[in-house]
């Protein structure tokens, strides 16, 4: 049992609390800390609604968007390897809602209205967005072994052009904005044929403002151009990018072609292997950061209700102030209130200012809302002080105690191993499943340079052989650990067999492979091998 009291205080802490996973942990902090200063300041009205208890119990979610015909839908289909209910794929705009691809021992379609009032989902607080967007969410369910681990979300094609002035019914933008929170990753596909950023692709993107950790770009189609294009293409869509995602850092983008249709141009096909086991490496690992994700939402979502809430206790600092922009559609509030609760919190210096839509505060009279209560904010102080260093440590222990699965089943089995995987029969594997010794091959040649090396009863000197093995202007520190390798006797020199071993090492670093640390058996010298058939006669004999 997992407690982060002493046990001489058994197994509770000073207010007798007691946790038996991170998870129930992370909502009791929620519940008892955080929830009742958000419900004090009316944070739920002016920035998010509240947790549910399915938020902290819930899977690991993925969230695809990009426009229409980038391959969201058929993305899900290529890690599935199976169609979902609810699945429509073609050139035009077919996905016109949300679809949340879950496990289910039954398969079937669950729609909005029904999945909304369903407390084991997540999804309760999506009836704020109503009927206009409930009708065109859905939650596809079906047995498929990737549904296990990770909850994917399709997203509707977003439109350009003309199309784009078409209402759908329901704020687009705030309803990513809700499930960017909420997600583990978001997955940004791009068309090789289609780098433009609408301006609903902008406003998307923007919505995620504050989750950069977890936006991934997926440039998809990219076997349909050749090499030079694509450099091309790939510079574009970088340039795009930083139109929009305002980062010092530059967003990780894979390239590929997520479908199983054969490659229009197979000369990137290395490299769109390396991307593919990339992106499902990423994957693959949100099972086991999940409980750190949550965490890290619970720190950012209580820095935010800290700072940012309305308060008529301003009576007591001064006359609130009142600034209208030019175009008088939002009111900046200039509060001191509000500078006090930064600076004696945050520890920042200067102003604050708190804007608020126009239409949103038409509703409220600042008159009614709630005094300063500093216990509820030092509450939550001293929540981040002290308990959710506990919950880190937690989190480690439970992972050494029981390691999350990772992603499995679909289109993360079968790549791995076998000779399909990646690297297999490349660099050091590379003569793996050959009867003879692959070194051989160029032996020949190695040869030649060996003995114009001055050997010495059949062996080189490590001096001489430095000055061979330099030519390549490899590090001391690669080559060094060429030698450790080649050098299987262990005797400072290199004989015939050790010396081609050691150039074939040096021809895969030079490849670009990686060096094994140990030297795999099929790479060891004929002569420094055992004889099991003379090992056995040996064990004989001395019986």
């Amino acid at each position: 049992m997992f407690s982060w009291a002493k046990q001489e205080q058994g197994g509770r802490n000073k207010e007798g609390e007691m946790y038996q996973t991170v998870t129930e942990g992370l909502q009791t902090l929620y519940t008892k800390k955080l929830l009742p200063l958000e419900e004090n300041y009316l944070f739920h009205d002016f920035h998010s609604p509240a947790l549910e208890p399915a938020d902290f119990q819930s899977k690991p979610m993925v969230l695809l968007v990009g426009q229409y015909s980038t391959g969201k839908t058929t993305f899900i289909r290529y890690l599935l390897e199976e169609d979902f209910p609810g699945m429509r794929i073609g050139p035009e705009p077919t996905t016109d809602g949300f679809i949340a691809v879950m496990y289910g021992e039954n398969e079937g379609v669950v729609p909005g209205n029904a999945l909304v009032v369903d407390p084991k989902k997540p999804f309760r607080k999506l009836n704020a967005f109503g009927n206009s967007f409930l009708n065109r969410f859905i939650c596809s369910q079906m047995p498929n072994q990737v549904l296990q681990s990770i909850s994917i979300i399709d997203t509707p094609g977003i439109l350009s052009g003309e199309k784009q002035r078409i209402s759908r019914g329901y704020d687009f933008a705030e309803v990513l904005r809700w499930f960017g929170e909420r997600v583990d990753r978001i997955i940004l596909l791009f068309d090789a044929h289609k780098l433009d950023i609408s301006d609903e692709f902008s406003e998307a993107i923007k919505a995620f403002k504050g989750q950069d950790d977890k936006i991934r770009v997926v440039l998809n189609k990219a076997d349909q151009v050749d090499t030079q294009q694509l450099m091309r293409v790939y510079g574009a869509l970088m340039w795009s990018l930083g139109k929009v995602i305002n980062t010092p850092e530059v967003v990780r983008v894979y390239l590929g072609s997520f479908w199983a249709k054969p490659l229009q141009n197979t000369e990137n096909r290395r490299l769109f292997e390396a991307e593919s086991q990339d992106l499902f490496r990423d994957i693959q690992s949100l099972p086991r950061n999940a409980a750190l994700r949550k965490l890290n939402d619970l720190i950012k979502r209580a820095r935010l209700a800290k700072t940012c809430f309305p308060s008529s206790s301003h009576h007591a600092f001064g006359p609130m102030k009142e600034r209208r922009s030019s175009s008088s559609s939002s009111i900046s509030i200039v509060s001191p209130l509000t500078c006090f609760c930064v600076v004696d919190h945050i520890q920042t210096s200067g102003q604050t200012f708190v804007v608020f839509s126009a239409d949103m505060l038409q509703h409220y009279d600042f008159s009614k809302f709630p005094s300063l209560k500093m216990k509820l904010i030092e509450s939550v102080d001293k929540m981040l002080a002290t308990k959710i260093a506990v919950l880190m440590s937690m989190i480690r222990e439970e992972e050494s105690k029981a390691p999350p699965a990772m992603v499995s089943g679909g289109a993360f089995e079968g790549s791995q191993d076998g000779p399909f995987g990646q690297g297999y029969g490349e660099g050091i594997s590379a003569g793996a499943d050959a009867e003879d010794w692959i070194v051989s091959r160029d032996k020949h040649r190695y040869d030649e340079i060996f003995y114009t090396l001055m050997p010495v009863n059949g062996k080189i000197t490590g001096v001489n052989a430095k000055k061979e093995m330099m030519n390549s202007r490899l590090p001391n520190t690669v080559l060094g650990k060429i030698w450790k390798l080649a050098d299987c006797d262990r005797d400072g020199m290199l004989d015939d067999e050790e010396f081609a071993l050691a150039q074939h090492l040096i021809k895969i670093k030079l490849e670009g492979y990686e060096l094994p640390t140990e030297l795999p058996d099929h790479l060891v010298p004929p002569a420094h091998r055992k004889n099991p058939t003379a090992d056995a006669l040996y064990n004989h004999n001395e019986d």
